[in-house]
């Protein structure tokens, strides 16, 4: 006789999976895995904001380039008044006429760091809008420790004009700048041979920018005004034909940190890393003819 032995499959119940907990490695692996995610996903964030920071400020720089243009085309295409000053780094008299009138420093005293006031005087106001906003990089928000202390959140400014760009004053009487004799000052948007190769706006170091007047002596391998390297080592330019590009840096005395007193302006550059320093030189100006043949001779 066959003795059939019953057998019955008991099905896990809830209560059997609820009682088995993670082990400590199995916890520990866990909280590896999330913190790596949460780590790539900030990196991820940072860098998203970084490239937001990038084109807003790029199509700031658009902006500013566009009311300069929309000037020249209502003033029978001369340029607006970009104001240069006689001392060794050219620092611009205040005058409201100038493209802007602030000279920015580190001090709390100086009303010229956060008044917005400049972007509605002066002939070129009108054509940029009266709008502060395009004036600064969202990712300028660098201060003195006193500003700091002070409360302020960033200063008004980041953008400069190419020093041969425009009618500098008694800097640039005789169609040259007393900074480059050598160099052609554009007084009007006719003046350029190059229009896509020669910059107008760029935003520039926080701890060289004061005036509005980016310069530089063409001859001379040494930074007197310095751009900007804010966006992983980049700066904006926009040139004279109302284009916009991003500039990747390639020597690391172009890309001092962006803090007070980190430029050490006059910056020497060496003669094997002088790469920057010549992209920027040579869509500054053009040579001017006569003075070629006259230093030929």
């Amino acid at each position: 006789m066959n003795t059939r032995i019953a057998t019955s499959v008991v099905a896990p119940t809830r209560e059997r999976f609820c009682g088995r907990g993670f082990t400590l490695i199995e916890l520990l692996t866990a909280i590896v895995i999330i913190g790596i995610l949460m780590g790539l996903l900030t990196t991820a964030l940072a860098k998203a904001k970084g490239k937001a920071e990038g084109l807003t400020c790029l199509n700031n720089a658009r902006q500013l380039s566009l009311a300069w243009l929309l000037y020249a085309g209502d003033n029978n295409e001369r340029l607006p008044y970009n104001l240069g000053g006689p001392a060794s780094r050219g620092i611009a008299p205040k005058r409201d006429y100038n493209w802007v009138n602030n000279l920015m420093d580190w001090e709390v005293l100086n009303a010229d760091n956060t008044n917005t006031a400049f972007v509605a005087k002066g002939s070129f106001a009108a054509f940029a809008n009266r709008a502060a906003r395009i004036y600064r990089c969202p990712t300028d928000h660098v201060l003195s420790e006193t500003q700091k202390q002070a409360g302020w959140v960033a200063r008004v400014r980041s953008y400069s004009m190419n020093a041969m760009v425009g009618d500098a004053g008694a800097n640039s009487l005789y169609g040259t700048n007393i900074f480059n004799p050598l160099y052609r000052q554009f007084k009007k948007s006719t003046d350029f041979a190059r229009p896509t190769e020669i910059f107008v706006f760029l935003d520039e170091h926080p701890d060289s920018i004061n005036d509005g007047y980016f310069l530089n002596r063409l001859d001379d391998l040494e930074w007197i005004d310095l751009p900007a390297s804010y966006h992983n080592g980049t700066a904006e330019f926009t040139f004279a034909d109302g284009h916009a590009e991003t500039h990747r840096w390639v020597n690391p005395v172009t890309k001092p940190p962006a803090r007070p007193d980190a430029a050490g302006l006059p910056r020497p550059v060496a003669v094997n890393a002088r790469a920057d320093y010549e992209w920027v030189r040579d869509r500054t100006s053009d040579e001017v003819p006569s003075a070629l043949s006259k230093t030929s001779l």
